[in-house]
């Protein structure tokens, strides 16, 4: 297989996670010891739109302090972006232009880091690159939260984001403790159309300070039962802690959720709010008092609580996704396949990137209790190792010190 000598193109797309960052450093130390097939790295800002307006940085001019720093730092260290490219068939404006960098910029090889719509953008830009016979081998490294990724046993960024739900919501259960007459609390978690992140709230009840009910977007959601469930449950331990996914819906398929009608650019609903929603209706209806907590981004921020083990996972994700590019593979998401549960472990292999986009995975009914209020120990066991591992953040005068390479 001839040698194909160029530059390798990075970017982050889609809702970040605290360890998008660990997989852009996994492409980064990798990309910089394959001189022999990469002369340079280079990162778009903002994901795909950077690299339409030109906006790039070249690794070479960050420190290495900076890169390091990349295992410990949350968000987007490079910025990302929602940009929805049309079919080229349709419309091949933005392809000409990106057809314009790649040649400018000579670059072979492409890696996009994001989720469902991200790997989207990576099939369309792939597909293209093909149809103009333009020599690019162009990967998928996936990562997202919500856990939704097909194919993968699970995503880059779920692991520390279910550790974070999981303290967080053990926090608040002994929180309430405090008083003999509680309030009923219902904690709004981040989740669309799947309950994964929801569902790890149920990792607290293992140490035995949990929600007394979890509620999924697999199960159509009933206001009386709702009612009725939280009711049960306060009469008995004065308290009552609910977790509830953002996504859930009712028999129709219409959210619960405040939604506020906007849509982002892939027309998904923005939503929010039904936490708040919920803890008025305990209130007027059952006349007990409640509030509402919203995570909001702190459940995708929270480095200070990363998993150890999704850092490290994250870091082999970024570094497979080189390799398998540098072997002239191409329109492929790096994916990770459990081969054992005791002892954990887990393999890593590539899957087609058409087959991974726009297709969300749901959990199983055998992960969800018969009540459709919980979860089943078959979760907790497929859960717990992913949150193992703790990795220690750099603290000055005890603030944690994250890379700054944003420009």
């Amino acid at each position: 297989m001839a040698k194909l000598k160029g530059n390798l193109l990075y970017g982050q797309s889609g809702g970040p996670t605290s360890v998008i960052n660990a997989s852009a450093y996994g492409v980064i130390q990798e990309a910089l010891k394959q001189k022999d097939y990469i002369d340079k790295v280079v990162v778009m800002k903002h994901g795909i739109r950077g690299a339409l307006n030109e906006d790039l940085i070249f690794v070479d001019d960050i420190s290495k302090d900076d890169i390091e720093l990349l295992k410990h730092t949350p968000g987007s260290a490079f910025g990302s972006v929602r940009f929805k490219l049309p079919d080229f068939r349709e419309d091949d404006t933005n392809y000409l232009r990106l057809l314009y960098i790649f040649r400018k910029y000579n670059i072979r090889y492409f890696l996009y880091n994001g989720g469902n719509d991200s790997m989207d953008t990576c099939s369309k830009i792939a597909d293209y690159m093909k149809q103009v016979d333009y020599e690019c081998y162009i990967i998928g490294v996936p990562k997202t939260i919500d856990n939704d990724l097909p194919f993968t046993d699970h995503t880059p960024g779920y692991g520390s984001a279910a550790k974070y739900v999981a303290n967080t919501l053990m926090e608040i259960s002994y929180d309430m403790l405090a008083y003999p007459n509680g309030k009923v609390t219902i904690v709004e978690i981040m989740g669309r159309h799947a309950g994964w992140l929801t569902a790890s709230s149920a990792i607290a009840n293992v140490s035995g300070f949990g929600p007394d009910l979890i509620y999924l977007p697999e199960v159509p959601f009933s206001i009386e039962k709702f009612k009725k469930q939280v009711s049960d449950v306060y009469k008995m331990k004065k308290q009552c802690l609910v977790a509830v996914s953002e996504g859930i819906q009712n028999e129709d398929g219409i959210f619960i959720s405040s939604s506020s009608g906007l849509r982002d650019a892939f027309g998904h609903f923005q939503l929010g709010g039904v936490a708040s929603k919920l803890a008025t209706t305990v209130s007027a209806d059952l006349g007990i008092p409640s509030r509402s907590v919203e995570f909001g981004s702190t459940q995708r921020a929270a480095s200070h609580i990363q998993s150890l083990t999704d850092v490290n996972e994250a870091i082999a994700a970024g570094s497979g996704a080189v390799k398998a590019a540098l072997a002239k593979k191409t329109n492929l998401m790096v994916v990770m396949n459990r081969t054992s549960n005791d002892p954990y472990t887990i393999e890593y292999r590539l899957h087609d990137l058409r087959s991974c986009a726009n297709t969300e995975k749901k959990m199983p009914k055998s992960m969800i209790n018969k009540t459709g209020n919980g979860v089943t120990k078959e979760y907790i066991d497929y859960v717990l190792p992913l949150i193992q591992g703790e990795n220690t953040p750099r603290f000055e005068n005890g603030i944690q010190q994250f890379s700054k390479i944003r420009k």
